[in-house]
Parts: C-alpha cells; sequence; structure tokens
C-alpha cells in the first residue's frame, strides 16, 4: 500500500485551542510534508463559504449532540474537500476574496486528487473538541501557550474579546461554562488583560476536563516545548499522528524556527510562520507592566498550575 493509499485511512486532523497559542503555526507545520489538506477556521465568523457553507454567528462556537444537525453535513463535506465554489462567487467582494477562493479551491482539489489528509486548523473549535473526536473520528490536537504569553500577544494587537459570545450559548453553558457566568457578565468590554486572562482560564479549564476523560483522544502540546525543541517534538507530533517526518517536512520546520527569523512578528503579518521560535518566547516579559502581569498570575494561576510550574513566569 502506498502513502497516499494508506492516507485514505488515517482520521482526519483537527489543531485547536485559543486563538494566539499557534494553532496557525502547528498546523502549517504539521502540513509541511505534503501529507494534508489545509483547511482554515471554518467556524471563523468570516468563514468563506466556498469552505463551510454553514454560517455560524458566534465565536467559539459550541457543537454538540443536541445542535450537531445544523453542522454534521456540511463538516462531512469539507472532510470530503467538496469546495462550494458557486456559493463562494456569489460571496466575493473584492480581489483579495478572488485570490484566496482560487487557493481554497485548489487546496481541496488537489487535496483529493492527491488523497490527502484533511488538516482542520481552528481555534474556534476548542470547546467542541470532543464533538470532532466522536462525531468526525478526528485526531484532535490542542494548542496551549502561557497565559502571559496569550495574553500580552491580544494586548499588542489591541484584540478585544466580547465574552458576551459565550453567554450567549445556552448549550455551552449548560455544559461547560456555567461556574463562569458571574465573571464573564462582570469583565469591562475595553480591559484586554483581564477578558485575555479569563478566557484563557476557561478554554484550559475545559481542556483539562476533556483530558481527565478523554486523554486518548486529544493530544495536547505546549507552545513553549514546540518552540523549544521545534524537530523533536514535531517528530513526536509525527508519530502520534500518523504523518511521515520526511526530510522535506524537517527542513520546513528548521527554517520557520531559525535564530534568523524575524524576534517578532509585524503586526501586519499576525499569521506568518517564520520566527526566531525561542526569542519569541520571552516577548511577553517586555510587553506587561508588573500590575497586568499580577493580574494575569491572579485569574489563570490555578489553571495554569495544571500545566506550567511557578518557574515558568520568572
Amino acid at each position: 500500500m502506498t502513502t497516499k493509499e494508506s492516507a485514505l485511512h488515517l482520521p482526519p486532523i483537527l489543531v485547536t485551542g485559543a486563538h494566539r497559542t499557534g494553532t496557525t503555526w502547528v498546523g502549517k507545520m504539521l502540513g509541511a510534508g505534503g501529507d494534508t489538506a489545509y483547511i482554515s477556521e471554518p467556524l471563523n465568523v468570516w468563514r468563506r463559504p466556498g469552505v463551510m457553507r454553514v454560517p455560524v454567528s458566534r465565536w467559539y462556537t459550541y457543537i454538540c449532540e443536541e445542535n450537531e444537525s445544523d453542522y454534521i453535513q456540511a463538516f462531512q463535506e469539507m472532510l470530503g474537500l467538496q469546495y462550494h465554489i458557486g456559493r463562494e462567487i456569489l460571496s466575493l467582494r473584492s480581489g483579495r476574496d478572488f485570490l484566496r477562493m482560487g487557493r481554497d479551491w485548489f487546496t481541496f482539489l488537489q487535496g483529493r486528487l492527491e488523497k490527502r489528509r484533511p488538516l482542520l486548523k481552528d481555534p474556534f473549535a476548542v470547546f467542541s473538541s470532543l464533538w470532532f473526536a466522536k462525531q468526525l473520528h478526528c485526531q484532535v490536537v490542542i494548542t496551549i501557550r502561557h497565559p502571559a504569553a496569550f495574553a500580552s500577544s491580544l494586548k499588542r494587537l489591541n484584540w478585544r474579546f466580547d465574552l458576551q459570545d459565550l453567554l450567549d450559548q445556552p448549550l455551552l453553558m449548560r455544559d461547560w461554562l456555567e461556574p463562569f457566568r458571574d465573571e464573564l457578565s462582570s469583565v469591562k468590554p475595553d480591559d484586554i488583560i483581564t477578558q485575555a486572562s479569563l478566557l484563557w482560564k476557561i478554554i484550559y479549564k475545559v481542556v483539562s476536563r476533556f483530558q481527565s476523560t478523554h486523554a486518548d483522544d486529544l493530544f495536547v502540546v505546549r507552545h513553549e516545548d514546540l518552540s523549544l525543541e521545534p524537530l523533536d517534538g514535531f517528530r513526536e507530533l509525527y508519530s502520534k499522528l500518523g504523518l511521515d517526518f520526511s526530510q522535506k517536512a524537517m527542513d520546513l520546520i528548521l527554517r520557520s524556527t531559525s535564530e534568523n527569523n524575524p524576534k517578532e512578528l509585524s503586526k501586519q503579518s499576525v499569521h506568518q510562520i517564520r520566527l526566531d521560535s525561542r526569542a519569541n518566547l520571552y516577548n511577553w516579559k517586555h510587553r506587561l507592566s508588573a500590575d497586568e502581569l499580577r493580574q494575569i498570575r491572579k485569574i489563570t494561576a490555578k489553571t495554569a498550575g495544571t500545566y506550567y510550574p511557578d518557574e515558568n513566569w520568572n
């Protein structure tokens, strides 16, 4: 059986985790060997209808058995690499949209012709991880990044997050987030540090609960570990996922993490994947004030202790 033939018998891959935790980088590196068809953020509220024909209205949309009928067929079509070009054409508004359509259409076509495994990169699927594993038979990779690094990234980009998007999802609140209702309701809309800290705490508290009951279905990886030892870290992850850790993959991983790359990405290129990965680990130390760091640690400490010992705060 050839590699391409064997890929047909392997499950799709979902790379998720909070946004700004390296999901794009990890997804791209897992596709570096050319065995996967990379599909970006079908649950993004600004998703492209050619990729995902069903719209979503909330960030971090939660899918479970009770509402899966709204989504499951669309996801099955996506995992079958069916591109909805007619829907995409009707949505075009700019030359950039047209170019994106060409890129996505080619990814789907090439994936079908070369029998590649679908790889979904979507931070907004994190609360639905178990559904993706159970109903779509995905292997799920969840990225985690130090809460101070996460908050500092959102502060630098001035990316606020409207926590109302979580409160407005009754099934998500019922199943996972009810204990956090008062906290979610009390954060000021312009307080990025508290928003980021609370969002981090909530996401990874839920992830830790996933791990306690479904450890075999999930691979949780720390952004810091992959950044410090990218070849070793990705070699292990490739092995767990049944991907071929080829020379091509190794070369791209090394290029993406080289010390010759920028130590910090431009605010206009926040999704670039070439970065001095080791230098980037500590950028949060000069972005945050002492008061901000204390606030982040106060909010996240209990959950963060599961993943980051005290020395990781120094």
